[in-house]
């Protein structure tokens, strides 16, 4: 059946409401009933007024001094809680130890290689008071930045805690970038000190990220110092600038004064892939964003004294920064953190970690979940994962297929899935079911409270039921605050579209219940004689039929359609590859989206290129269909699938 306007493409009539036990036992159930707000819509009506809102979640936080007024607001500029002194590790650490939360275990940590580690808040107070006072002694004071480039250790945590402990500013460097993507994100920060490690372990090599470091160094004159982590114990030069981490810290202090910090002084720079042009340095700062991150978690994620918490990013990513590091900590929760592949050695290791250490909250990527459902069922059922209560989605927009074998196979039928979109630059979580919200497959359901967003067209006008841009119209407390060092970059690339109404980026439409679907961003959107189609949307199609495990689509220029739509699929193991089914899978694509999007050609191959967080390379399969040059793939952890491309284009 063929649809004239295909800005609505997916029909997704499922709905998942969350039982009754769930709803009652939540904490935004509970924090509803304490404010007096007797539904989901009525909370979202109330949280319109944001200034409330945002004070009323700030007051869960300890303040060295509470805030003259909530928010100053002249757009694109916004600064909240001023006046207010804070750090943001006095709420992840120094207010644990004056309660039981001190001798709780803070992490728990995995090697590839089977080595585990686990850290008591109490003993992570103490590593990181013993590196804040080593990075003094070598003349690191606030406002300085410290770049570090580690990999999934728990030295990467303790470094940034120690950073803002004593109000220096961390720039965490993903450890899969090169030398010169790390060389070009130090110098730009003007970072003082750099932190590395010898190696590190994946699919059971190791890694010599120092020599990556050494390399980027060269050419990064503003660096007095190397910090080396000893962890693969592969040989590694030593030169005169460089120090071991174990020498450095073994005769300091246990005990370091925290600096008192204003609400809006800088906390970290986090870049951004640079995948096209300059790396953005997104800047976050103490007050807002431990407001945002911190609750966010603790409502959407329903966190609990006796959960235990698995987010499977990186902490090189902002997903990292914010739900493995800083809101756990501050939730006084127990995470996991896992260094090596997820399916080495084999293909139900993550279930094993999930089995061994009764995980309870498992926060994860739609890749990872295709991955999984490409594998089978059999390495599921050889584990209990019925400690699991809640699932998560980040980082791009989830296949409703995977969403509800997700649902079904790994949560049990049980788990409600909490489906977050949210960016580096927004902080936190913006658009994203409670436990207590009926969740579609596909839909990151509505925007949390105190959070505006709406779907504008190129005239600035809101529109429901059609594609458009996803904007934000208020300001929120965890907001990027600028770009580092070129504010006008900040001004123009966000706010110059619509003025005073932030540019997500990303395309998106809204259904007429309010749900936000999310297309993917702008530059993945696909235009097919004059409709904007969204990848994320005709992958989703590929994916629900029962032969595909995983999709990607790009657009190829077509003299007559302005683009043709180009799709590499990975077919699910035990299935044949054949020109019928090529057809086949068009056919069902016009079936579920009408006869416009249905791809010009469908080319099978065995994996696609992917970050190690997870997300599909869009950019280099695109180059590889247009023959062009694929530029930067140092952040895949998969370049043999570069070689697969080369066969299949």
């Amino acid at each position: 059946m063929e649809k004239k306007d295909l800005d609505v493409l997916l029909k997704e009539k499922r709905v998942f409401k969350p039982s009754k036990g769930i709803v009652e036992d939540s904490n935004i159930k509970k924090w509803m009933d304490e404010h007096n707000i007797k539904s989901y819509n009525e909370l979202l009506e109330k949280a319109e007024d944001h200034r409330w809102f945002w004070e009323e979640m700030a007051k869960e936080l300890e303040w060295y001094k509470p805030w003259d007024d909530v928010l100053e607001w002249n757009p694109p500029d916004a600064k909240w809680f001023i006046g207010a002194k804070c750090n943001i590790v006095h709420n992840a650490l120094d207010r644990h130890m004056k309660t039981g939360v001190r001798e709780k275990i803070a992490y728990i940590w995995e090697s590839e290689d089977g080595r585990l580690r686990r850290l008591t808040y109490e003993d992570l107070y103490k590593e990181v008071n013993r590196f804040a006072n080593a990075l003094k002694r070598l003349g690191v004071k606030k406002g300085d930045r410290v770049s570090i480039y580690l990999p999934m250790i728990p030295e990467l945590p303790i470094a940034m805690l120690a950073c803002a402990r004593i109000g220096a500013i961390h720039s965490v460097v993903f450890s899969g970038f090169s030398a010169k993507a790390f060389a070009q994100r130090v110098n730009d920060a003007g970072a003082k000190i750099a932190i590395t490690v010898d190696g590190f372990y994946r699919r059971g090599g190791v890694v010599p990220l120092k020599e990556s470091a050494d390399e980027a160094i060269q050419n990064a004159p503003a660096v007095e110092r190397l910090i080396v982590v000893k962890h693969a114990g592969n040989e590694v030069a030593m030169k005169d600038r460089d120090m071991w981490w174990h020498e450095l810290v073994k005769n300091e202090s246990t005990e370091c004064e925290t600096e008192v910090m204003d609400s809006e002084d800088p906390l970290f720079i986090l870049y951004t892939s640079g995948t096209t042009g300059k790396p953005k340095g997104v800047v976050h700062v103490h007050g807002g964003y431990s407001v945002g991150v911190y609750t966010t978690l603790k409502y959407v994620f329903d966190l609990r004294g006796g959960d235990v918490w698995w987010c499977t990013a990186d902490v090189g990513w902002v997903t990292g920064h914010s739900y493995i590091v800083y809101a756990p900590l501050m939730a006084g929760a127990t995470s996991v953190m896992y260094e090596g592949a997820p399916d080495y050695p084999a293909q139900d290791r993550m279930w094993e970690i999930v089995e061994r250490y009764k995980v309870t909250i498992f926060y994860t990527a739609p890749t990872l979940i295709r991955m999984f459902m490409k594998f089978g069922d059999e390495w599921l059922k050889k584990h209990d994962i019925s400690s699991l209560r809640l699932l998560g989605s980040v980082g791009e927009p989830i296949n409703p297929e995977a969403w509800v074998w997700y649902h079904q196979m790994i949560g049990g039928g049980r788990c409600p899935i909490m489906d977050t979109w949210w960016q580096t630059e927004t902080g936190n979580f913006m658009i994203s079911p409670y436990p207590v919200t009926p969740l579609k497959p596909g839909s990151a359901t509505k925007p949390l409270p105190g959070i505006e967003a709406d779907i504008y067209n190129e005239d600035g006008k809101s529109i429901t039921n059609k594609g458009g841009y996803l904007v934000i119209k208020k300001p929120w407390p965890s907001m990027i605050r600028t770009v580092y060092g070129d504010p006008d970059r900040y001004h123009k690339q966000y706010w110059s579209m619509f003025p005073g109404v932030y540019l997500t980026g990303d395309m998106a439409r809204r259904d007429e219940e309010g749900y936000f679907w999310i297309q993917g961003r702008s530059d993945d959107v696909l235009k097919v004689a004059g409709h904007r189609i969204g990848s994320a949307e005709v992958e989703s199609a590929l994916v629900s039929h029962p032969a595909v495990a995983e999709a990607a689509v790009v657009g190829k220029p077509d003299p007559i359609k302005g683009e043709a739509i180009e799709a590499l699929v990975i077919l699910k193991r035990g299935v044949n590859s054949s020109p019928e089914l090529k057809e086949e899978l068009r056919i069902h694509v016009g079936k579920e989206l009408g006869a416009i999007a249905k791809p010009s050609t469908v080319k099978f191959v065995n994996d696609l290129p992917k970050t190690r967080s997870g997300k599909i390379m869009r950019r280099v399969i695109k180059a590889k269909v247009l023959g062009e040059d694929v530029g930067d793939i140092s952040t895949l952890a998969n370049p043999e699938a570069v070689e697969e491309l080369d066969r299949a284009v």
